[in-house]
């Protein structure tokens, strides 16, 4: 499609982004900026839906045409990051940013609904708008918004995540998994405090537990098939308060992410068989909190090859295969029931600046490329309808 259909719509897109990237709110927490959107949903005349608890948001745009029915997300919660960019529109709430694009995706679904809105006489089936609270945090807010019925009827579910990695200009997808399943845990370790000079009437939790670290490597090394990607990573290590003092306790904390459910299994298998063998030849004590997290994104096939599709019909933008990677998202669960396709969209660009990497307090995104997503979202969901 043109992209003048929606260019009138730019500047509300920039207003409404910067205003919620001054305003953010963390997971579970999203109240204004839930209400922010319904505000402006209510505006434009559409149905809105309040899933109860989590602030998560649906929309309904019934066309005036016999058609199927096509779900639209956005996710609208910041991350616990202090904004370090210098720009009018940094975020006013210490401690709390937009690092991850989530204010341009509302941003960009709040304008594709003004674009229906406005077409309401010519557009086929139901358009549904879910805005979600609470993809950051697991375990997430998908899950709510699907046990209140959002997906209910839903013959199709598109999604886009502004992406700083690729350029301005370019919208990457790949058919079967994209993005990793996420699982993480906490070890602790109980072992006996003593004298640093006195090592053998105690039972030292740091070495234990630093040698669990080292033998977890070798989960991924020599347990999981060497064709399926997988990653376990020990992100800290607590233990000790002085360095004549034997530490009683440890703790470890880390992720495991891959794309294959039966590696996710053997992964987890092989972190307790470790945990309980490595500690217990320490003569230590240890408990796992093991926390599952997302399952990996699995885009359907043909849902893919209409992303080819419609990629080709938005003025300035060029579709790519993406490359798998390991960040999780719970639009996955959205995929488990309904037929989709998740798509990264350029906004990274050299020349602006914008290089910095999401969850980075730098963060910033080309609002060009809000643009491109919502021409995206509107050429899948026409393509959709015209091909059934």
């Amino acid at each position: 499609m043109e992209l003048g259909d929606l260019e009138k719509l730019f500047g509300a897109m920039v207003e409404r982004r910067r205003h919620l990237h001054r305003h953010p709110e963390l997971s579970f927490k999203e109240k204004e900026t839930s209400t922010y959107v319904a505000g402006i949903l209510k505006e434009l005349g559409i149905e809105v839906t309040e899933i109860g608890g989590g602030y998560g948001l649906v929309g309904r745009l019934r066309g005036a045409l016999p058609g199927m029915t096509i779900a639209l997300r956005a996710d609208m919660d910041a991350l616990p990051i202090q904004d370090e960019k210098e720009c009018e529109y940094a975020s006013q709430v210490p401690g709390v940013m937009h690092a991850c694009g989530h204010d341009g995706h509302t941003s960009v679904l709040l304008a594709v609904a003004e674009y229906y809105s406005e077409r309401l006489q010519e557009l086929r089936g139901e358009i549904r708008l879910l805005f979600q609270p609470a993809e950051e945090t697991c375990p997430g807010g998908a899950v709510d918004m699907i046990e209140a019925g959002a997906l209910e009827g839903v013959d199709v579910i598109y999604g886009v995540h502004l992406w700083t990695p690729l350029p301005l200009g370019t919208a990457a997808s790949v058919a079967g998994p994209m993005m990793a399943s996420v699982d993480d845990f906490i070890i602790d370790i109980q072992g006996r405090g003593g004298h640093g000079g006195m090592p053998h009437k105690a039972v030292d939790s740091v070495v234990a537990g630093s040698s669990l670290v080292m033998q977890l490597q070798s989960v991924v090394s020599r347990s999981v098939d060497p064709l399926q990607p997988a990653v376990v990573t020990i992100g800290s290590i607590q233990g000790g308060t002085a360095q004549n003092v034997i530490a009683d306790r440890c703790r470890l904390s880390g992720t495991a992410r891959c794309f294959d459910e039966s590696t996710r299994q053997v992964i987890r298998a092989r972190i307790y068989a470790l945990v309980e063998g490595i500690t217990h030849s320490y003569g230590t004590e240890a408990h796992i909190h093991y926390i599952t997290g997302y399952p990996s994104l699995v885009n359907d096939e043909a849902e893919f090859g209409r992303f080819n599709r419609s990629v080709g019909k938005v003025t300035g933008l060029k579709g790519e295969t993406a490359v798998r990677i390991m960040p999780a998202e719970d639009f996955a669960y959205y995929l488990q029931l309904v037929p989709g396709c998740f798509v990264l969209v350029g906004a990274g660009n050299e020349e602006k600046g914008i290089i910095y990497p999401h969850h980075h307090p730098r963060f910033d995104i080309d609002e060009g490329a809000m643009l491109h997503a919502a021409a995206l979202m509107v050429s899948m969901a026409e393509t959709y309808q015209d091909e059934h």
